[in-house]
């Protein structure tokens, strides 16, 4: 894999907004936004399943103010906003039915992420687990370069589709990109494909429309070969899509989330959780970190593990790997990171370090689709703690 420098060809796949597990992530972050927006220590662990013309909330919500908000409303806004407004795609805004199940927080996971409460006075981890951050300097975006450019092509066709470009597309679809490394770095792009929800049109007709847009994001990359293979709508046919195609959840893309399947991942999934939530939260963190590491020219690769027990502020475990691409000692950089001084890693702290209970300029909704991590948007993607760490390095 691209973490290694042997030569190889590593794949990577990214899903759109109207992907159905992706309409989920969306509404779920969407009634987070809201409820950190009237009450910023709103507790928030919302669910969302999809189906043919079917939303359901599920989950447990605490937010001083939650009779003012509206879930079926945000819900109706998320799917109109994606471009599910047409009764014939068997999901639309005006006409699905939503059913309500989200219910208060219990107070014994409450009074463990809560300061002063518990049995320690300190705000703790809201779960057990280990999260992973990840940075890559294969890519602009500090990002592997598969889960980087799938990102890219996905985000392009959002945009061709709302433009009215290509005026066929509807909102679901998917991008797989496979990339060849040598000695751990992008050399060429080797294949691409390209599952995009359409009205009845001749194939030929969407594999030319689609493959120029796809030229025209990668060719820049410098990546791109003359026997570059693509794959267009493979099957031979994709008109039903979205929920009716497939049911959708809350997080069940969270490699699409993530890497790509290049750095680790902890298993936890990241929408609909407010910042309590250790493996939303220290994720994001854990990618902070790694990121301003690499940007400083510490490493090329870096991968950050951290852990924690429900309900205790400090960190079970910090781990470094920079896979033999480090400037200084991965011994090192865990030093710097387990000292506390530049990345404080306890949940009180990464929270404020980030601002995530008061988003300025950005919103989770918007993370929930085209990748959490490598758009600059997000405050987890600054690199303002790169000259400290080299002259604290240096």
């Amino acid at each position: 894999m691209s973490k290694s420098r042997t030569n190889h060809i590593f794949t990577s796949e990214s899903v759109s907004e109207g992907h159905p597990d992706k309409v989920c992530d969306q509404i779920s972050d969407a009634i987070l936004d809201a409820c950190l927006a009237v009450d910023a220590k709103s507790r928030v662990a919302c669910e969302t399943l999809t189906t043919t013309n079917l939303v359901v909330n599920a989950g447990e919500i605490t937010c001083q103010a939650w009779e003012s908000l509206n879930p079926e409303g945000i819900a109706r806004e998320v799917v109109r906003g994606i471009g599910y407004d047409r009764e014939e795609l068997k999901f639309s805004a005006d006409t699905f039915e939503y059913i309500n199940r989200l219910h208060e927080q219990s107070s014994n996971i409450s009074q463990g992420v809560t300061e002063g409460e518990g049995l320690h006075a300190e705000q703790g981890a809201g779960d057990q687990g280990m999260m992973f951050g990840y940075a890559d300097a294969a890519t602009e975006e500090l990002m592997p370069a598969p889960i980087a450019l799938s990102h890219r092509l996905l985000d392009e066709f959002q945009r061709v589709r709302k433009a009215g470009e290509i005026d066929y597309l509807r909102p679901d679809s998917k991008s797989q990109v496979s990339i060849r490394h040598e000695d751990g770095k992008p050399v060429s792009i080797e294949t691409v494909v390209i599952s995009h929800q359409t009205d009845e049109v001749p194939l030929e007709q969407i594999k030319k429309d689609i493959t120029a847009v796809c030229e025209r994001v990668l060719a820049p990359t410098g990546l791109l070969k003359a026997d570059t293979e693509y794959h267009i709508n493979p099957t031979g046919t994709f008109v039903i899509g979205g929920p009716h195609g497939d049911a959708g959840l809350t997080g069940r893309k969270i490699i699409v989330d993530t890497y790509g399947g290049v750095g680790s991942h902890g298993g936890g999934a990241f929408s609909g959780k407010d910042p309590s939530k250790v493996d939303r939260s220290a994720a994001y963190y854990a990618r902070y970190a790694a990121k301003n590491i690499v940007a400083a020219g510490l490493a090329e690769k870096c991968e950050i593990q951290v852990a924690y027990a429900i309900g205790v502020a400090h960190p079970l475990s910090v781990h470094v790997d920079t896979y033999g691409t480090g400037e200084v000692s991965d011994a090192r950089l865990q030093e710097v990171l387990e000292s506390g001084d530049l990345f404080d890693f306890r949940p009180a702290a990464l929270i404020a370090d980030l601002g995530l209970l008061t988003p300025e300029g950005w919103s989770y909704r918007e993370t929930a689709a085209y990748g959490h991590f490598g758009r600059n948007q997000f405050p987890w993607e600054r690199t303002n703690k790169v000259e400290a760490l080299r002259q604290l390095l240096s």
